[in-house]
Order: structure tokens, then C-alpha cells, then sequence
């Protein structure tokens, strides 16, 4: 192994190291890729994840200087093809592999700015920061899934955004308290988080609802190296969008949910098992 190979491996460990200490949820799942998906998603995951950290925990230090120094520096690293910043190294390999369009890391970086001015949403602005904070997340890692085939990254491509949207509409569900209280901010287009009501809940849970039903059939088309990490993402994420219908609107504006580690275990057998005898 040659100096650049093992700067190229050290750098892609570090991604994989966030992604491991950041989301367990998330590491199971990437094990359940093929080998040859399991880095360039970790690549994309420790990307993401360092931007989100900016805008949303480092609160005793300057968030926009932080940001737009970051920002600039994934810019430099995909045009010079090289960072000393090993998540933005790590994350530029990833875009020139798989050609990741650059308006994808537009539209992420963007929402990520939005989280440092804006607290409220009308309609608009609400699907705009799902577009650019998740549905692009899942179309960069599609474009990895895909290896080069734009026809059926085309294919893929409304059930990846459907998916990414149910994924965060939870997750603005889960942290509905921590967001108002620690951060000022409500997502949901004309809901007040002090009076959150079973109506509102309904309105929201029949919206992912769908979303998740769009987007398992593309799960179902995904190449088989793909198929089985990303369904069981969608598996923790259904049951604990179950955890959430079930409880009422003041426990969920009170209370994080989570899946106990049993539960994840569980399903992660039970899914290996449906796509082992096919029956995803």
C-alpha cells in the first residue's frame, strides 16, 4: 500500500468511525450493504453528519463562520480533488466515483444554512428543507447504489426522495421537543408546538404514511447489494413511526421515542430472513 492508498483508507475509516459513534441504527444497516456500498455511504454519512453537528450543537461558538468555512472547504476539496479534512476527503471521492450531481450538495448545504435563520416554515420552505436536509441524502446514496446507471438511478429516483422525506418528517416527530425547546425551531407548517393536537398528529402521520408507502416499492427495485440495508432502515423507522401513532400528542411533544436494542436486533433477523428467502 502505497502513501496516497493509505491516506485514502485512513480518511474513509474516520467516516466510518462517525457513523459508527452517531447512529447505530444506521451502522446496522450500512453492514447490510455489499462491502463494495458500505464506504462510499459512510463517505456520504460523516458529510452529512458534520454539517448537521455545526448548525445544530455547536452553540458557544460561531455556527455561521463554522459553516461557511465548511461549506467552502467541500467545495475546494471536490474541485481540487483532494482535503486534509478526512470527512471532506473522504466524501469528494465519493462525488467524483459516483458523479453525485453537484446540485444535490447545493440543495443539503443550503438547508443546512436555513437551520441557522429560520425557526418557523410555511409550506414551501418546509418541503424545500426536507428536500435539501434528507430526499438528497438517499439520491447521492442511490447514485452509489446505481454504479453508474442513470437509467435506473432515474427509475429509483421519486421512491429514494419518498423515503428520505418519511425518514425526516420522523424524525422532526421524535424531536419535536428537543426542537422547539433547545433549538427554537417548529418544522410543520402552522402547527404550535404549546398546543399540538391529535389533529395536527393525524395530519402529519397520514403524510409519512404515504411517503412510506411510495417508497417501499423502490426499495423493492433497489440492486441486491442495496436492498436489504436500506430495508431495514425502513423497518426501524416504521416501527418507530408505530411507537409514535400510538402515543398521544402530549407524550410525543414531551418524550423522545426510540427502539430498544432487542427490538432492533429482532428486526434485523427478521429482515435478513425476508430477503434471504425473497419475500421483501
Amino acid at each position: 500500500m502505497n502513501h496516497l492508498e493509505l491516506f485514502n483508507r485512513t480518511c474513509a475509516e474516520c467516516s466510518s468511525l462517525i457513523t459508527r459513534r452517531y447512529s447505530t441504527s444506521f451502522s446496522l444497516g450500512i453492514k447490510m450493504f455489499d462491502p463494495k456500498f458500505r464506504g462510499p455511504v459512510y463517505g456520504i454519512y460523516g458529510f452529512v453528519r458534520f454539517a448537521d453537528e455545526i448548525v445544530d450543537t455547536f452553540h458557544d461558538y460561531p455556527k455561521a463562520e463554522l459553516f461557511a468555512r465548511f461549506k467552502k472547504d467541500a467545495w475546494r476539496a471536490i474541485e481540487e480533488g483532494i482535503s486534509l479534512n478526512p470527512v471532506l476527503h473522504s466524501f469528494q471521492q465519493v462525488v467524483h466515483q459516483y458523479h453525485v450531481d453537484h446540485d444535490l450538495i447545493t440543495a443539503f448545504l443550503e438547508s443546512m444554512e436555513m437551520d441557522l435563520t429560520e425557526s418557523a416554515y410555511d409550506p414551501a420552505g418546509y418541503h424545500e428543507y426536507i428536500y435539501g436536509s434528507a430526499e438528497v441524502v438517499g439520491l447521492m446514496c442511490l447514485r452509489v447504489f446505481c454504479e453508474g446507471d442513470d437509467a435506473e438511478y432515474q427509475r429509483l429516483k421519486a421512491p429514494a426522495r419518498r423515503l428520505g422525506a418519511a425518514f425526516q418528517k420522523i424524525n422532526f416527530l421524535r424531536d419535536i421537543k428537543s426542537d422547539h425547546e433547545e433549538r427554537g425551531r417548529v418544522y410543520f407548517p402552522g402547527v404550535d408546538f404549546t398546543r399540538f393536537s391529535q389533529e395536527d398528529k393525524w395530519a402529519i402521520e397520514a403524510d409519512i404514511k404515504e411517503d412510506f408507502d411510495a417508497a417501499l416499492e423502490g426499495i423493492r427495485k433497489l440492486p441486491k447489494g442495496a436492498r436489504l440495508g436500506v430495508y431495514l432502515a425502513y423497518k426501524y423507522y416504521t416501527h418507530l413511526f408505530q411507537k409514535i401513532r400510538s402515543a398521544p400528542p402530549q407524550r410525543v411533544a414531551q418524550e423522545r421515542f426510540r427502539l430498544s436494542g432487542k427490538r432492533k436486533v429482532y428486526l434485523l433477523f427478521s429482515s435478513a430472513l425476508r430477503h434471504q428467502f425473497g419475500a421483501l
